[in-house]
């Protein structure tokens, strides 16, 4: 019986798409412009810009060399590389890490589809901030129209990853990913050009190092980590569709300046407009649904503003969405020989169930909690502070430590295809034997609220 041919990307276009699709997110639209706000602006940026390149491309370049030198999802690379071995783990945690994401990355991704039909509705866009919030409140702890969306949400996500990887996520990352960009720069020309916005472009450019605080530092770092999708099974599954011929270190490269490069234009769409209306850049998380469309109802066709934006982050947050998505689905397909449809049915059904249960958790489960937490936060805290941070740091020691050097030599070069500058290669090793392993430590430390800076 003839063995079918491992799906994969059929164009360096197509993995390129997919690629900065996984690490442009909600994180580039609703964590970066208000993390940003909260730490300094333009000096953060450029401690951001800084780990990006000098730490977190040489873990791209690991994760990117794992999955196609072992052609298989996140646990069967482990399993090839350290067969019997505790690395194992690193399988599992990925795997555990992308569900946990999952469930609740699906509800805030309801919100999104909630809040483009709501743009639409007389009454909705208000200068009062108040009111908006309400609004807000009131419908995250409704319970059936959140739990709804979400589902809708999950359901075009898994809609796209049931077409596989050439007929689902590459041809809809190719359409869904410039449309994100030509949106976010429509956004952002509008936005710098209102009157008053030059203070926050000026914010976003203009460092200031006297603004930063004690844990900015952290804060960036966890961002970029976190940004390019690394630590959690994403581009190790998306690696193994990569084939041979093609340059994992252009493609990381080219990836993670697509992932700055939105962040920032996202900055440009956001803080400006802020700015610009008299509103203080640290509002935190509340700066997309209350904020913003407190802005807008300022502004004149606010009412196309907003649907647009809540289309990028709808898209945004689709894009990520599939990659996570296809974490599991890869796992249950090669693991446990399921069919592709049969495994993106069933990871759809558990995922809606848990994403049920996190969207109950803002409104009628609300009152109960583990560890001081409602269902949603502790889905959100475990991923973010606990299961992310781990993962990265088993992945960076194992590549660092465990893995052959001639084998990660061998995969970024394409098997002597390309050149690397041995002193490049040098630097790659370093950070992923050295540098990572104490940056994300102390990332899981900060998280778990072990340490504290001072």
């Amino acid at each position: 019986m003839k063995i079918p041919e491992r799906d994969g990307f059929a164009s360096r276009f197509g993995i390129l798409v997919a690629v900065a699709g996984s690490a442009v997110g909600l994180g580039n639209l609703w964590r970066f412009p208000y993390l940003v706000g909260n730490n300094g602006g333009a000096a953060f940026i450029l401690i951001y810009l800084l780990f990006v390149f000098l730490l977190c491309l040489p873990i791209m370049f690991s994760e990117f060399v794992i999955g196609r030198r072992t052609g298989a999802n996140v646990f069967g690379a482990m399993k090839k590389l350290a067969p019997r071995s505790g690395w194992l783990s690193i399988g599992v945690i990925s795997v555990v890490t992308s569900f946990c994401i999952l469930s609740f990355y699906s509800v805030v991704g309801g919100w999104t589809v909630d809040y483009i039909i709501r743009s639409f509705s007389p009454g909705f866009l208000t200068a009062d901030s108040g009111a908006l919030s309400d609004t807000f409140k009131h419908f995250i702890s409704s319970p059936l129209r959140p739990a709804v969306m979400m589902l809708i949400f999950l359901g075009l996500s898994a809609l796209i990853v049931s077409g596989g990887i050439k007929n689902g996520i590459e041809r809809y990352s190719k359409i869904l990913m410039p449309v994100l960009f030509l949106l976010i720069v429509i956004l952002a020309i509008r936005s710098v050009t209102l009157p008053g916005a030059s203070q926050g472009v000026n914010f976003l450019f203009n460092p200031d190092f006297s603004k930063l605080k004690s844990d900015s530092i952290l804060a960036a770092l966890g961002q970029a980590f976190f940004s390019l999708s690394l630590g959690m099974g994403c581009i190790i599954t998306y690696g193994s569709y990569v084939k041979k011929k093609e340059s994992i270190v252009k493609i990381s490269v080219i990836s993670s300046l697509a992932d700055t490069l939105f962040a920032i234009l996202a900055g440009l769409a956001i803080l400006p407009a802020v700015f610009a209306f008299g509103i203080s850049p640290g509002e935190g998380p509340g700066l997309v649904f209350i904020t913003l469309p407190q802005i807008f109802a300022q502004m004149p066709g606010g009412m196309i503003i907003s649907a647009a934006f809540f289309v990028i982050l709808l898209v945004a947050a689709l894009t990520s969405e599939i990659s996570l998505l296809e974490v599991v689905v890869a796992y249950l397909t090669e693991e446990l020989k399921l069919t592709r449809r049969t495994a993106v049915v069933l990871t759809f059904a558990v995922a809606g169930f848990f994403g049920l249960l996190c969207s109950l958790s803002e409104g009628t489960l609300s009152e109960y909690r583990l560890f001081g937490k409602n269902i949603f936060d502790l889905f959100d805290y475990t991923a973010s502070n606990i299961l992310l941070p781990a993962g990265g740091l088993l992945m960076v020691m194992f590549t660092g430590w465990k893995m052959k050097k001639a084998d990660l030599l061998d995969e970024l070069t394409n098997g002597g295809m390309h050149t690397m500058s041995r002193y490049l290669f040098k630097g790659v090793v370093f950070s992923l034997k050295f540098l990572a392993p104490v940056a994300i430590t102390f990332v899981l430390l900060y998280g778990l609220g072990l340490i504290k800076l001072f």
